[in-house]
């Protein structure tokens, strides 16, 4: 659980508050699953907070509540609400929790707080605060593990952004930066990829990447790529009314998403190159041996007229070719059998 001191916040929360948390989210139903590496992470919305068994039949490591949109500003005490009903539901659930929020209040600064009090690890920063100086600050001071967005950013804004929260005294193995564009939804030629990669060399930082793209090609290649967070919208009905539906998942596409990455994260490998476990029994079956090209007599010496190379592989290699030529045979060979020393 990645909330520490939890205090019994659900324990002040009734029926009507729930209905009243829930009648005042505006927007459709919305999930958006953000995929670490060997862990899955499904972001709600907070009008999502009453399908909760839908989240659990995803099979999400970590869930994540986000208050980034669908709660009013001046509604502050409903963000509040929102938490505790999450928690509530979750609280016999065995998973990590994150909470992600934009400022309600001037600043973001008590929300910042709030959020603290709670335990919380983990804060996500999300593109639009890239250039907000006491935002990033007030995160930075709190030394805790930050997911940076990078939407509309140039590789300077994202040096100061990183550089304030280092300053700040968070340590920038802690921070993940996410390439993104927030083009919804993203045209291919502008995701540039590449640049997820600059960024790491760049800054010596860990990468991920944010994906605003139809379909699910994108974020797989980020994978492979080097990316270790992918962050995918999703949807139960692309149907639905509201910006991010339209550029996002449904759950068929959601489960070939995921698949994908495992069997890329799988085919990464360690980057040693050797023969694998599976293949190996294939080397003597498509590797050759020097054999025999005709009878040789014993005394005869071995020329390129009377050896050639053959399968299987069982034998002298040919990458000893120019060892074996000129020496001299000290037994008879039949045709096609394997020279031996």
């Amino acid at each position: 659980m990645i909330f520490k001191n939890l205090n019994p916040l659900y324990e002040i929360v009734d029926n009507n508050d729930i209905q009243k948390a829930i009648k005042l989210i505006k927007s459709p139903p919305k999930f958006t699953p953000v995929k670490t590496k060997k862990r899955s992470v499904l972001m709600v919305s907070g009008h999502q907070v009453k399908h909760l068994n839908k989240i659990d039949e995803l099979k999400a490591d970590v869930i994540m509540l986000n208050l980034e949109d669908g709660v009013p500003k001046d509604k502050k005490e409903i963000a509040r609400i929102l938490i505790a009903v999450f928690l509530s539901n979750l609280k016999n659930i065995d998973k990590e929790i994150v909470i992600r929020i934009n400022a309600l209040d001037e600043g973001g600064f008590e929300d910042i707080e709030f959020l603290d009090k709670l335990g919380l690890e983990i804060f996500k920063i999300p593109s639009g605060e890239i250039t907000n100086l006491p935002y990033l600050r007030k995160i930075g001071l709190l030394k805790k593990k930050v997911i940076l967005s990078t939407g509309m950013s140039d590789l300077g804004e994202i040096e100061d952004a990183i550089d304030v929260l280092v300053k700040a005294d968070t340590k920038k193995e802690n921070i993940t930066v996410l390439h993104a564009n927030t083009e919804y939804p993203t045209p291919f030629e502008d995701v540039n990829l590449k640049a997820m990669q600059t960024i790491a060399c760049a800054f010596g930082v860990k990468v991920g990447y944010s994906d605003h793209t139809l379909g699910i090609e994108v974020p797989i290649a980020a994978v492979a790529m080097g990316a270790s967070v992918i962050e995918k919208h999703f949807t139960l009905d692309r149907n639905l009314p509201g910006p991010d539906h339209k550029a996002s998942l449904e759950p068929n596409e959601l489960k070939a998403m995921v698949e994908a990455i495992r069997n890329i994260e799988k085919a990464l490998g360690d980057g040693i190159k050797k023969p694998s476990k599976s293949e190996s029994k294939n080397i003597e079956i498509a590797r050759k041996s020097i054999v025999a090209k005709r009878d040789i007599k014993r005394g005869e010496k071995f020329t390129e007229e009377n050896l050639t190379v053959k399968r299987p592989g069982n034998g002298i290699s040919p990458m000893r070719w120019d060892e074996i030529i000129g020496k001299t045979a000290v037994k008879n060979y039949k045709k096609d059998e394997q020279i031996r020393l």
